[in-house]
């Protein structure tokens, strides 16, 4: 369990709040509209009425004590950048930030975050992908390597992991199978592909692009 604070709680905001209780951390939730913070409050451990553009209201937070602490302000890039730089002179852990564009991302990381997400962009991106190529499923991009859930080639159906040498001729690793509304990870060499299962693999896009093309 970690300790959270979250600043800005519009639809992202909200939605972070949500999910990272969920997950069993203790989250503070801060807007400046009491509006904002009415659909959180009975979830979040505190939820607060605060603008923290203003060094003395973050200071009263005690912002050290939060293992993360999270600016997800997207309609006043100036209120996030100074937001983000006060946490981290006031000494907070670890500080990621919201960015709409890549010169604002740059703008935070040198003005103290140590993380950047584009949640609206990686939203986008995810759906452009999964619906610009035949079945695919799912699409997760990890850094320099990227997470398709797809389904088998026709050419695979019947034949193992094994007896295809999937790693070697495809640059590329199954990390699970789904079938029937369950999951196995990591499958053992000898699984037989069939045409009932969804596949996930791993791999560069480059590489895994090639497979896609061929659905």
């Amino acid at each position: 369990m970690k300790s959270i604070l979250v600043i800005g709680i519009g639809r992202f905001g909200k939605h972070l709040c949500m999910d990272l209780v969920e997950n069993g951390n203790d989250v503070m939730a801060v807007d400046e509209k009491e509006e904002n913070l009415e659909d959180i409050l009975s979830v979040v451990t505190s939820a607060k009425i605060a603008d923290c553009t203003k060094v003395e209201v973050l200071r009263s937070f005690g912002v050290r004590n939060f293992d993360i602490c999270f600016v997800c302000i997207g309609t006043n890039f100036q209120s996030s950048l100074e937001i983000t730089s006060q946490l981290k002179e006031l000494g907070a852990s670890y500080v990621i930030s919201k960015a709409t564009r890549d010169i604002q991302a740059k703008f935070l990381l040198r003005n103290g975050a140590d993380e950047v997400v584009y949640p609206d962009r990686d939203i986008a991106k995810r759906l452009a992908i999964k619906v610009s190529a035949n079945h695919v499923y799912d699409y997760i991009e990890m850094g320099d390597y990227s997470i398709y859930e797809i389904q088998p080639l026709e050419e695979w159906i019947g034949k193992s992991i094994k007896e295809m040498n999937f790693r070697v001729k495809y640059d590329a690793n199954i990390l699970g199978i789904k079938k029937e509304g369950e999951s196995t990870l990591l499958p053992d060499a000898d699984h037989i592909f069939s045409a009932e299962e969804h596949l996930m693999v791993i791999g560069k896009k480059a590489d895994i692009d090639r497979i896609v093309r061929r659905l």
